[in-house]
């Protein structure tokens, strides 16, 4: 039996290592990939077929963080990955845009281990749409931080998961997201638009001078945890609350953490490069959660925000903030780490 030029490649490979070339030839295979995502109610199922140059590779596919639920040789020579999993595995995303909840991760694969990068990649989404009268149940967290300044009482808490109340624990997985929720209670004022101006993570409940932190967001309001990893902001459901979907770090691993911030609220109808909320999305730009049509007032979120023009200035002195902190938060290496809760 002969071998074509590609299995010569891949046994050549399998002694000595894979080379550009028959990375090239892997690539070239996987340029229109044969794959179907059907999505569940809470779940999704996928099915990704691949030539037979790809079956000793099967353990090197992934969705998300997941290996195959299942894979198969079939009679043709070729190789079924199959994934079944929950949305609360795989590492998955949860983002709610206007009336639509989305599920997002990425099928990959990766011939090279780690810190290699994925030789291919392919975007996965499950879209639903939201109830039309959602709304976080909640307005006076039972937890977390309430407190009046001016006649505006802020809130700071961690929510659950499903982003519909307070979370009932604050021990969080590396890796995985703890939503964070900021508001104002308006009263009698004008609409108000609710900013994270500054946070950063800090070992201890009151910021000393000589207290190690770690910045999450700076340079007024722009998300530094999201060039690092997959934090964002999510889309407003009201302009005087805010969510950021924290991506748990490894600053003070297994230790308490505190979340130290500084919020702002403003005129809704004005934003400028002081008065922002910006994250970096999937293609590697600043966007402004409030106005993509206007993200260059994140430009400067990779220099220093600072006032242009007198006027700018001026209207600083208008805004009124307020410095809060959540806390403690453990975070975790490994999700079933048997580590009291102390909420």
């Amino acid at each position: 039996m002969s071998l074509t030029q590609s299995e010569i490649l891949l046994v050549m490979g399998a002694h000595f290592g894979l080379g550009v070339v028959i990375l090239a030839v892997l690539a070239a295979a996987l340029a229109d990939p044969d794959i179907k995502v059907m999505c569940e109610k809470d779940s999704i199922r996928v099915i990704w077929r691949v030539g037979p140059q790809f079956v000793p590779y099967a353990a090197r596919f992934f969705l998300g963080s997941c290996m195959p639920s299942k894979w198969t040789v079939l009679p043709t020579g070729e190789g079924e990955a199959r994934f079944n999993y929950r949305f609360s595995d795989c590492r998955f995303t949860k983002q709610i845009k206007g009336k639509h909840l989305m599920y997002q991760t990425e099928l990959s694969f990766r011939p090279q281990a780690r810190p290699k990068p994925a030789l291919f990649r392919h975007p996965v989404k499950c879209v639903y749409k939201r109830a039309d009268n959602w709304i976080p149940k909640f307005l006076t967290p039972g937890s977390g931080v309430s407190s009046g300044q001016s006649k505006l009482v802020f809130h700071m808490a961690l929510l659950n998961e499903q982003l519909t109340g307070v979370a009932k624990t604050n021990v969080i997985p590396l890796g995985s997201f703890m939503p964070i929720w900021a508001a104002v209670e308006q009263k009698a004022h004008q609409p108000l638009l609710m900013l994270m101006d500054e946070c950063v993570a800090a070992s201890t409940p009151e910021l000393q001078p000589g207290t190690q932190v770690y910045p999450i967001i700076a340079n007024n309001g722009c998300l530094l945890e999201s060039k690092r990893g997959s934090s964002v902001f999510l889309p407003r459901y009201h302009s005087s609350a805010i969510i950021l979907y924290l991506q748990a770090f490894k600053f003070g691993l297994g230790e308490q953490v505190y979340i130290h911030c500084n919020l702002i609220v403003w005129d809704s109808d004005v934003l400028n490069r002081q008065k922002k909320a910006c994250h970096v999305k999937e293609q590697g730009s600043w966007e402004l959660l409030d106005d993509p049509s206007r993200s260059s007032l994140c430009d400067c979120c990779d220099s220093v925000c600072t006032p242009r023009t007198k006027r700018a200035s001026e209207q600083e002195s208008h805004s009124r903030s307020f410095n809060s902190v959540l806390g403690p938060i453990i975070i975790v290496d490994q999700p079933g780490s048997k580590i009291k809760n102390t909420l």
